[in-house]
């Protein structure tokens, strides 16, 4: 629920190999996520990051979060 896609827009030919979500939240669902990511995998370990963010007209919370697969 509230999840807008499961990938990117963006082209898939990437030469990083960060793991990429995007979603589409109101904003208090949009914090809670945000810290189910950094409790699930560490910003120290996966450099788990909000990589962008944006207000939508309707008040929701369009944002992308990124981490590595693996904590390497």
């Amino acid at each position: 629920m509230g999840r807008a896609r499961a990938q990117d827009a963006r082209p898939r030919n990437r030469t990083d190999s960060f793991i990429r979500e995007t979603f589409r939240l109101d904003r208090e669902e949009a914090r809670s996520k945000a810290r189910e990511w950094f409790d699930s995998w560490p910003k120290q370990a996966y450099w788990t990051a909000v990589e962008s963010w944006r207000q939508l007209p309707d008040d929701r919370i369009e944002f992308t979060m990124r981490r590595l697969p693996t904590a390497d």
